[in-house]
């Protein structure tokens, strides 16, 4: 379609409803007022998404009345600019913004094309929800300011309070279904009230009659703003399916009140019956009624899933916090004693963190170190590490690569920030984790059967000679054999589960997870820090005696470290200083860990080959871990370390192999303890030490390769490859920051020994989501033959639907903790 600039006319832009001042820009035969709303309107023409216009009159409406040139101009000043992003690594700026314009999928489709429209948007992501957006821009190509103006100039103005983000407040509660719900309430009450003469037989009179007849002129009035308001979700929700060629679960209800709401206007206005008005009003009243109990019950869940499974990550907190310093009576007091480790949950602004060796940064902080390197890939998805120096703010999600660093919180734990960087799209596993749309399944065949079964019904009647039993059969049976409880059975099941899981320690990232867990026939361990304490040992060292210096070298690299045998080494050592003139801090994974002191002497603690040891004598019992000490080239001994094994590992690798699961251990360190652990997985060819990150992810492919359902059980430190390529990946957690946005769930390391009776607890709920899915399939059956005889009312119809999925939610509810109190 050709493009032209007519002259100045009064006329409206098509895309936003604002005059076009200056001049017109006419694409395929409507007006533009600027190039913006043109490319808008061609993006959604591109993708036959031009219904956008049919929900609301220029639903693009921008720039009001109190928009202004540079209205956002203050999102720019430094000291607003770092309360309203969410991080920056300086290449990449995330923002989350609340747009409450946003009213179909186009406005999804729009948003998240918002890279098409400006140079310098990275990407969006709409929370349609929470009607929230996720933006990453460059801000050297676009300013927070130009992003807010060109949210607001397409007619999504983002709503910007500083007190709102100081207090984290969420939004307000949109109340517009409570209000369709209490304008439907009230009219479904007043129609039944004018309907108690029809109800019991009067009329003979005619001064009844003419009663009759005005009752029928005010239920009509009630009936309209419930038809053409409050029943509006379900017509437009139709109508988008309908435009995207599939029918869904709202479509047979729309048609439901359709035909009700048409067959009582003809039989009022041709005074040949009094209509089903108060069936209409009532159908509308319910099926809101039950969505908004669903929705209520399913937000409970969420919220209490949120809140209860936050993720068993702990920091170690060094001292007193700034604040307690200040209170105190000596400002400068610092006891190392007070260093503990605590739930980030409970971290403040002023408190003082330890951050080692790829431990995750829970809160946005203040380098109190001197230089860091942080990898901001979780977050931003670049592997290159940036350099931070002292008193740059550091942002939650990046992780220090290098020596132990400290760090000043700045501002609380998010948890919803951990959330989403745990659902990060760049660990979505869709390769090997395929995922089963029930939903789209059940629309694809369910509601054309019903559509299908409620004509035949209509036209059985018909042909009989029973047009009005035909009509009151159709429209009883589109209300009655709504899918809903059979979607809801799945929903509040994984609901429940997840919320027992939590409860019992056991994090998982979401409901779909537990179908995964629950077809699991092969469990691989991780030994360090696994299957081990990592607090607990018995540490002696061999070799060479140490000096002081050497001593002090030791503690204080092994606490850079956030390897579990550098943990007990440094806690071994906690009544010796620390050595403050070590620098440049390397740890390799799987390896050790080097650093520099002064310019020349060069200091290791790891492996044999990493301190250069070649030829090292074997032991004969392999009862023990060594980590090898190098002091300026000369190998000086090694630390002889006794691992202690969590507490009932034998049953719980008993009551797997007793449920013919197959057991694996996967070590990165060289053969220990084979004797104990042959006994404990009952075949010494299960056991397979001397395991690099990638050797671990190529065993799990060849189990995989074999047809095996792999759970893959690791500290989430050297393991991120192979729970990414595990069918289920769990973190074992023990208070220690080794969050990984690779696995599926977080497990305390006191719970490791319940993990038979998860992964049994997660084959009940699939046994419950099937006895649910037969008693809504019975349900449905029985509905439908009395609907069929056409002698089922509407309004009863309608009352039973939401009975139904209420029914539901109470058995997977009651069903879930029977079956939790009998297996945890």
């Amino acid at each position: 379609m050709s493009q032209s600039i007519a002259p100045i006319v009064e006329v409206t832009c098509y895309h936003c409803g604002a005059d076009c001042e200056d001049t017109v820009i006419v694409h395929d035969d409507k007006p533009f007022c600027c190039e913006g709303c043109k490319l808008v309107y061609e993006l959604l023409q591109e993708n036959e998404l031009c219904s956008y216009y049919d929900f609301t009159k220029n639903p693009g409406v921008s720039p009001d009345k109190n928009y202004y040139k540079g209205k956002y101009a203050y999102l720019d000043l430094p000291e607003v600019h770092q309360r309203i992003i969410q991080f920056t690594d300086g290449r990449q700026t995330h923002v989350n913004w609340y747009l409450p314009q946003m009213h179909c999928s186009s406005c999804v489709y729009l948003l998240e094309n918002l890279h098409r429209l400006q140079e310098g948007v990275f990407s969006a992501v709409v929370n349609f929800p929470e009607k929230r957006v996720r933006i990453i821009i460059d801000e050297e190509k676009i300013k927070l300011s130009q992003l807010a103006e060109l949210l607001t100039y397409i007619g999504y103005e983002p709503y910007i309070s500083l007190q709102d983000v100081e207090s984290d407040q969420s939004p307000k509660t949109n109340r517009t279904r409570l209000y369709k719900i209490g304008i439907a309430g009230f009219a479904f009450g007043n129609v039944m009230m004018m309907s108690f003469p029809d109800y019991f037989g009067l009329g003979d009179t005619l001064a009844d009659r003419n009663l009759q007849v005005m009752f029928s002129i005010f239920s009509v009035v009630l009936a309209l703003p419930v038809f053409f308001y409050a029943a509006s979700d379900f017509f437009v929700s139709a109508w988008k399916a309908i435009r995207k060629h599939y029918l869904n679960i709202d479509a047979p209800i729309a048609l439901a009140i359709l035909v009700t709401f048409v067959r009582s206007l003809y039989e009022i206005g041709t005074q040949t019956g009094v209509g089903y008005l108060d069936s209409m009003t009532g159908i509308v009243f319910f099926m809101l009624l039950g969505r908004y109990f669903q929705e209520k019950t399913y937000s409970v869940i969420s919220f209490d899933r949120d809140y209860k499974s936050y993720f068993p990550v702990a920091v170690t907190k060094l001292g007193e916090s700034k604040k307690e310093k200040e209170e105190s009576a000596d400002p400068n007091h610092h006891s190392p004693a007070t260093d503990r480790q605590i739930l980030v949950t409970d971290l403040q602004a002023g408190d003082r963190i330890l951050i080692r060796n790829k431990e995750l940064i829970p809160a946005d902080a203040r380098l109190v170190s001197e230089r860091a390197m942080i990898d901001y890939s979780f977050v931003s998805g670049e592997s290159e590490p940036v350099e931070k120096t002292r008193n740059e703010l550091i942002y939650a999600g990046g992780r220090q690569v290098g020596g132990a660093i400290e760090l000043e919180i700045t501002k609380r734990v998010s948890q919803s920030y951990l959330t989403q960087l745990w659902n990060n799209d760049s660990f979505t596993q869709q390769n090997h984790k395929q995922q089963h749309d029930l939903v789209d399944r059940i629309n694809r065949y369910f509601t054309w059967a019903l559509l299908v079964l409620g004509l035949g019904g209509l036209s059985f009647w018909a042909l009989s000679g029973d047009l009005p039993r035909g009509i009151n059969a159709i429209t009883t049976i589109l209300i009655v054999a709504c899918p809903c409880a059979l979607l809801l059975s799945d929903t509040f099941t994984n609901g429940n589960i997840l919320g027992m899981f939590g409860k019992h320690k056991f994090y998982l990232k979401n409901a779909k997870v537990i179908e995964s867990l629950s077809e699991i026939d092969t469990v691989v361990f991780d030994k360090t820090g696994t299957l081990t304490l990592p607090d607990a040992g018995h540490i002696q060292f061999i070799g060479t005696p140490l000096t002081r210096l050497q001593q002090r070298i030791v503690r204080t690299m092994c606490e850079q470290s956030s390897h579990p045998l550098s943990r007990l080494i440094a806690k071994s050592l906690v009544m010796v200083p620390k050595e403050t003139a070590l620098t440049d801090f390397q740890e390799v994974e799987g390896k050790g860990i080097m650093s520099y002191l002064g310019n020349h002497c060069t200091i290791k603690l790891g492996s044999a080959a990493f301190v250069g040891l070649k030829d090292v004598p074997t032991i004969a019992s392999n009862s023990h871990s060594r980590v090898y000490f190098s002091f300026d080239g000369q190998q000086l001994g090694y630390y002889e370390i006794h691992s202690q094994y969590r507490e009932n590992l034998s049953d719980t690798l008993q009551a797997l192999k007793l449920k013919n699961y197959q057991t694996f251990l996967l070590s990165g360190d060289k053969p220990t303890d084979t004797d104990v652990l042959g006994t404990l997985f009952g075949d010494t060819t299960h056991l397979h030490f001397n395991q690099k990150p990638e050797d671990k992810l190529a065993f799990i492919q060849q189990l995989q390769q074999k047809g095996r359902k792999v759970l893959m059980v690791g500290d989430g430190l050297n393991d991120a490859g192979a729970l990414v390529q595990s069918n289920v990946g769990i973190a074992v957690s023990d208070n220690v920051n080794n969050f990984s946005p690779a696995c599926d769930g977080i497990l305390e390391g006191s719970h490791l020994s319940f993990l038979p009776q998860y992964v049994r607890l997660a084959k009940a709920g699939r046994r419950i989501v099937v006895q649910s899915f037969i008693i809504s399939v019975v349900y449905n059956i029985i509905g439908l033959s009395f609907a069929l005889t056409g002698t089922l009312a509407p309004v009863i119809a309608a009352i039973l639907m939401p009975a139904s999925s209420i029914s539901i939610v109470l058995y997977t509810t009651l069903a879930s903790r029977i079956a939790t109190a009998r297996t945890l």
